[in-house]
């Protein structure tokens, strides 16, 4: 395992840990609002410090771009690598004890997501992923589905709860896919969904308006699964946009095929 890759994992762990510790008294969180069903809470700043602290004693010449906005004192034009971290992605989901979250944190350099780390704390999942070199779940060599058509795909989505204008791009999206899979799931973790995808148990995966911390360890496991990400309107970078579409290589061109099909 890539160094990089083995402080990731202590510090996904530290943050898993964390969180699990926390896990039984939701009911007493400090529980903060950012935005329309955009929630906070002192869990996820508690995870992120936990993560920074250990990134910042192996490297601290390292940029770090993280949701919560910690570890922002590198700034990253300025360095060779940029740790891009989601502290607990499904922040929803924990605290409604459902338990579908994780810690994400992907290691980018010079613009390239090279390392991936998803930590899903309750089942206690470990997927990682270097560029190059595959991707794996708990030690074992991950590989994305078999499946060829759309009609037997299974599709992992998430909802633009928060943006009235993606919701009348989307929806239109998901009548499509109902129509033409075998269903649609959609868990509340992003991070989650995308790592679906490298262990087959998604077909494929489509979101929109996403953040970097949100699909950075993602799309690099996918990739390094067999599978093809890409920006769903064929834009340069997924990660500036967050227009995701995520599949195995038979059905990634038909699945973009469906979803731009209402388009303008």
């Amino acid at each position: 395992m890539h160094p990089l890759v083995n402080i990731a994992v202590t510090a996904a762990r530290a943050a898993g840990n964390f969180i699990l510790r926390h896990s039984e008294r939701v009911e007493s969180l400090n529980v903060q609002t950012k935005g329309a069903s955009d929630f906070v809470s002192e869990v996820d700043r508690g995870a992120e410090a936990e993560i920074i602290r250990t990134i910042r004693r192996y490297y601290p010449d390292h940029a770090i771009l993280a949701e919560e906005g910690g570890g922002s004192e590198v700034h990253p034009d300025d360095a060779e690598y940029t740790w891009i971290i989601d502290p607990l992605d499904g922040t929803t989901n924990f605290l409604h004890r459902v338990p579908q979250y994780c810690v994400s944190i992907g290691i980018v350099r010079r613009g390239v997501v090279e390392h991936g780390v998803i930590y899903a704390p309750e089942p206690g999942d470990l997927y990682t992923a270097s560029k190059g070199s595959g991707a794996q779940l708990n030690n074992r060599r991950l590989r994305c589905s078999r499946t060829k058509t759309l009609e037997e795909a299974l599709i992992g989505t998430g909802m633009p709860i928060r943006n009235p204008e993606r919701r009348e791009i989307y929806m239109p999206m998901l009548g499509n896919v109902l129509d033409s899979t075998a269903g649609i799931r959609r868990p509340g973790s992003a991070a989650l969904d995308l790592a679906y995808v490298a262990t087959g148990r998604f077909d494929g995966f489509w979101e929109l308006g996403l953040k970097p911390w949100d699909i950075a360890a993602g799309i690099l496991m996918v990739r390094e699964a067999g599978g093809v990400v890409s920006e769903l309107y064929g834009r340069d970078d997924v990660l500036a946009t967050g227009n995701v579409v995520a599949a195995n290589i038979k059905l990634h061109d038909p699945l973009v095929s469906l979803l731009r099909s209402d388009a303008a």
